[in-house]
């Protein structure tokens, strides 16, 4: 008995070292913006200098400005349908924020169109919408030089192969003429993956590169340069494992890295795509980043439904990046969601504690969270699948 109350104890103070996030006021900025919320982005839209919240649904893409949150709206009933991502970059160079879009996901036909929108002399007016090329199962958006070109790419990760042994990873490159309509050029990263639901791009082993991770039926793999400036793939992890790759059992989809402290980073996924499985991977201490299978992986919970949504957040400011992940059914636990939910860390990233900042009000499909008050303290963004809103959850950790 002395025994199991020391264990419990020193299990106590474990969880205790996690911390508690701050608490956070949900206000919701449209009740229903569309018949699904496909994807949720930040961008300085008007120029203030605050970031507004820009949303993607099935015929238009919206923001909201910040801090009254008025809708307007970017472009509606411009695209093939169903509008299924987005990425923020001043894509012209005007200093002013464009966006990448893709679309043509409706009724299982996945065109896969993508295009670029670019604002008029009026805010109030519909932006111009500008090719930039086709791909078949268009998924996941984002910007990146991991060509090491000097100017960022267009990233693509499809859902699905269509063509060869799997999917075709692409990276587009900017046009010389932005508007002679011709389709972008694009270089095949990889076609060797199936059912890659998502990818992140930045530099995980801090030697100045652009690094690609993708999440997939094979698990997370790492793309990065060699001395020679090739791109090598390695394999982190299998994540959920099966007698053979296959999309929504095995793998993963879900992919982003968060810090913890100066020096160390982790890779947060959701496992398989579409899983119950949220799961950390902890970077090997005393390296950079190799090597790879020495990442440790941890899982933070197995309950989720339809885990959909993740992204590393220092909600507290104190230097660990909590997980605010999203999942947009009904889960197998205790809350059991849908909603928004925080994974805080302890010192060593082994011991994470769940908490609740929505259970049941927003079927989560996608989710973001920084800083939109000005105060340092980061905010979070979701948006609805079945619930179709727009919800924001203003960080309170200043006025505690």
């Amino acid at each position: 008995m002395r025994v199991l109350v020391l264990l419990c104890l020193l299990s106590l103070a474990t969880l205790a070292g996690a911390g508690e996030p701050p608490s956070f006021t949900p206000q919701t900025l449209d009740p229903k913006a569309g018949e699904v919320c496909y994807a949720v982005t930040l961008a300085d839209v008007d120029g203030d200098d605050r970031e507004d919240v820009v949303v993607v649904t099935e015929n238009r893409v919206l923001w909201y400005h910040n801090p009254d949150w008025k809708m307007r709206v970017v472009i509606a009933d411009q695209t093939e349908r169903d509008n299924v991502c987005i990425a923020p970059l001043d894509i012209d160079g005007d200093g002013q924020v464009d966006f990448a879009l893709g679309a043509g996901w409706l009724n299982n036909r996945h065109l896969g169109t993508l295009y670029w929108l670019k604002r008029k002399a009026s805010l109030d007016d519909p932006w111009a919408v500008h090719p930039i090329g086709r791909e078949s199962w268009a998924h996941r958006l984002q910007w990146g030089d991991v060509l090491g070109t000097g100017t960022p790419q267009l990233i693509l990760s499809p859902l699905n192969k269509t063509r060869g042994e799997g999917v075709r990873l692409l990276a587009y490159h900017k046009p010389a003429n932005l508007l002679d309509e011709t389709p972008w050029k694009s270089t095949v990263l990889d076609e060797s993956l199936n059912g890659m639901h998502a990818h992140w791009t930045g530099d995980l082993d801090g030697d100045g590169q652009t690094d690609l991770l993708t999440g997939s039926a094979e698990g997370l793999s790492w793309f990065r340069r060699d001395a020679q400036g090739a791109l090598t793939k390695t394999r982190i992890s299998a994540g959920v494992e099966g007698a053979s790759p296959t999309p929504q059992k095995t793998g993963a989809g879900e992919v982003k890295v968060g810090r913890l402290g100066k020096n160390r980073v982790y890779i947060a996924a959701v496992e398989p795509m579409h899983g119950n499985h949220a799961v950390i991977y902890l970077q090997p201490q005393g390296t950079s980043a190799d090597p790879p299978g020495a990442w440790d992986r941890v899982v933070l919970d197995d309950t989720l439904g339809r885990g959909h949504a993740i992204w590393p957040s220092d909600l507290d400011r104190d230097g660990f990046d909590e997980l605010v992940l999203g999942h947009s059914d009904k889960g197998t636990g205790e809350p059991a969601g849908p909603g928004v939910f925080v994974y805080s860390p302890n010192e060593t990233g082994k011991v994470w504690t769940k908490h609740i900042v929505d259970n049941g009000e927003v079927a989560t499909e996608d989710l973001i969270s920084r800083d939109l008050t000005g105060d340092g303290w980061p905010e979070i963004v979701a948006v609805g699948r079945a619930t179709r809103n727009v919800r924001l959850y203003i960080n309170q950790g200043k006025k505690q």
